[in-house]
């Protein structure tokens, strides 16, 4: 394949589990998940040899804790190009504020253009289609409308989960339902380099039909899906635990990334 043309040699991916790849396992990946970032990061780095990509993500995260955390470290990097996705497990809190989180998401990409990368935002996905999460939709779309309106202000790139209607699918969510599988983040790698405006060799992938389910499967899937992640979850919530806690960036260094060939045209099994 000829080389990708894009102006970005330093690409530094920053934010929560999105980013960090959780829900597409690799063994041979650093921290054993590879997610949307490497993707984009492959294709990216075929556009010349001096690519170098780190990923600064760590799960669980809220966006307080990611500008602490993890801004000041990416801009030591000197990035020229710089994905920031952050305020997602606000949201999700009960009696959050998306005016809150926006005005720390704007104090961030504030912070992020001062030195010049081109910066990628996010929107959060339609969760319409979700049972668990469907009553914080509203919510959900008032992040998004300040995210827009900030991205607009300091000349941001907007890649729109919102609008991306594929993840409207169960098929390509992992089974703990909060995080996107391997077709998952294929697709929004994909949505990122077109948002991008950069030439890329990945094509979409077609899930495997969804098995007929009864109405007493399905409710029991809910009951076993609620035991083994849902409660967890609100207990980690209660005791101001994080799935993050003790976990460290798996990319903390800009390193050369070069594009690997693999066949991802099998669906992903769980």
């Amino acid at each position: 394949m000829s080389q990708t043309q894009h102006p970005w040699s330093r690409y530094v991916a920053i934010g929560d589990s999105f980013t960090e790849g959780i829900g597409d396992p690799e063994p041979d990946a650093p921290g054993g998940n590879r997610g949307w970032a490497d993707r984009v990061a492959e294709q990216l780095s075929r556009g010349g040899d001096d690519f170098a990509y780190a990923n600064l993500a760590v799960r669980g995260k809220l966006i307080a804790q990611i500008a602490s955390a993890q801004i000041e470290p990416a801009l030591e990097l000197r990035p020229d190009l710089i994905t920031f996705s952050a305020g997602g497990n606000d949201v999700l809190r009960p009696g959050s504020d998306p005016d809150a989180i926006a005005e720390l998401f704007e104090a961030s990409v504030r912070r992020l253009r001062s030195e010049g990368a081109t910066l990628v935002v996010f929107t959060g996905v339609d969760v319409g289609f979700s049972p668990v999460f469907r009553a914080i939709r509203g919510k959900v779309a008032i992040y998004n409308e300040n995210v827009r309106a900030i991205a607009q202000k300091y000349d941001c790139i907007v890649a729109d989960m919102w609008a991306l209607r594929e993840l409207q699918d169960q098929r390509y969510w992992s089974i703990d339902r909060l995080h996107m599988n391997l077709l998952g983040h294929h697709t929004v790698a994909m949505m990122v380099l077109e948002a991008l405006n950069v030439p890329h060799d990945l094509t979409p992938l077609e899930p495997e039909p969804l098995p007929a389910s009864s109405w007493r499967q399905a409710r029991s899937d809910d009951l076993s899906w609620a035991r083994e992640y849902l409660v967890p979850w609100v207990v980690r919530r209660i005791r101001h635990q994080s799935s993050g806690d003790h976990i460290t960036a798996k990319r903390p260094n800009p390193s050369a990334f070069a594009a690997r060939a693999r066949d991802e045209s099998a669906p992903p099994t769980e």
